[in-house]
C-alpha cells in the first residue's frame, strides 16, 4: 500500500468541558470523524471542528452515535430500528448544516462507540444505520470494521464501504476490538502504535492480544482523539508511515461538491 487515510474522532468537547485537542489533530490527520451532538459535542464545538477541517483540507465525516451524552455513547441502547434510523438521519443532517456554513460537507459516515461495536454483529441495528445513510445520500461512503454486519449490509444496499483499523486499540483473535472494560484495551506507547500502523499499511496484519496475527485489510487508520497523548501518537503514526513510504491521504475528496 502506497497511501492510507489517517482519521481521528473530533468535536467531542461540550460547553466548558474540553476533550481532546482538535486544532492540533487537524494538523496531522486526513479525515475527521466529527461528533454530531448525540454522544458528544455542542453546535459551537462542531462548527469550530468543521471550520478547522475546511481550512486544512481535512475531510469531514459524520460520527453518529447513540443519544447518550452522559455515557459518551459507550453504552448499548436497545432502540427500535426505526428510531435508530431517525436518530442517525438527524445527526447527519445537523452536522451537514454546520459543515456547509464552514465551507465543507459531510463526506462519509462512521458510527461511534457502542453503536460501532454493536453493529459488528447486531443485524437489526446495522440495517437501521444503513437505511439512514441510504435514505439521506446513497453516495456517502461508510467507514467500519472489516467483517462487520454493518459493512456487509451497507455493501448489499449499494453503499461504498471503507474498512478501517485502529492504531491504539487492542484486537481479539477474531479481529474485533477488545472491550474498553478490559485491561490493555487501549494502547498508549507512541512508538509501539506507530510501528503497528506501519505493519497494517504495509503488511495488512496486526498482532492480537493472544499473540496471533490477524489479517487487517484497511484503507483508513483511526487514532482516538480522546486517548492520552493523542496528538503525540498521531504525529508518531504519521511520521512512521511517511518514513515507510506510505502517504497519508483521505479516502474521499474534501470540500463542497467534491
Amino acid at each position: 500500500m502506497t497511501h492510507i487515510d489517517l482519521n481521528a474522532d473530533l468535536g467531542e468537547s461540550f460547553g466548558r468541558w474540553t476533550l481532546g485537542d482538535d486544532d492540533a489533530l487537524l494538523e496531522v490527520v486526513t479525515s475527521a470523524n466529527v461528533a454530531c451532538g448525540f454522544h458528544a459535542g455542542d453546535p459551537g464545538v462542531l462548527r469550530h471542528a468543521c471550520e478547522g477541517a475546511a481550512a486544512r483540507g481535512v475531510v469531514v465525516g459524520a460520527q453518529v452515535g447513540y443519544r447518550d451524552l452522559a455515557g459518551f455513547g459507550r453504552r448499548f441502547l436497545d432502540l427500535p430500528p426505526a428510531e435508530l434510523t431517525d436518530d442517525v438521519l438527524y445527526q447527519i443532517g445537523a452536522l451537514e448544516g454546520l459543515a456547509r456554513v464552514a465551507g465543507t460537507r459531510v463526506a462519509y459516515v462512521k458510527p461511534h462507540g457502542a453503536l460501532y461495536n454493536a453493529i459488528v454483529h447486531h443485524e437489526e441495528q446495522a440495517a437501521a444505520v444503513v437505511e439512514a445513510v441510504r435514505s439521506y445520500d446513497p453516495t456517502l461512503p461508510v467507514l467500519g470494521l472489516p467483517g462487520s454486519a454493518w459493512l456487509r449490509l451497507a455493501e448489499e444496499a449499494g453503499l461504498r464501504t471503507v474498512q478501517e483499523a485502529f492504531a491504539d486499540r487492542a484486537y481479539t483473535p477474531e479481529g474485533t476490538l477488545v472491550s474498553r472494560r478490559e485491561a490493555g484495551a487501549v494502547l498508549e506507547d507512541p512508538d509501539e502504535i506507530a510501528a503497528r500502523c506501519v505493519r497494517i499499511a504495509t503488511e495488512g496484519t496486526v498482532t492480537a492480544v493472544d499473540g496471533t496475527e490477524v489479517a487487517v485489510d484497511a484503507a483508513s487508520v483511526c487514532v482516538h482523539g480522546d486517548s492520552p497523548g493523542a496528538v503525540r501518537v498521531a504525529r508518531a503514526v504519521r511520521s512512521a508511515l511517511e518514513a515507510a513510504g506510505v502517504e497519508p491521504r483521505p479516502f474521499v475528496g474534501a470540500g463542497p461538491g467534491a
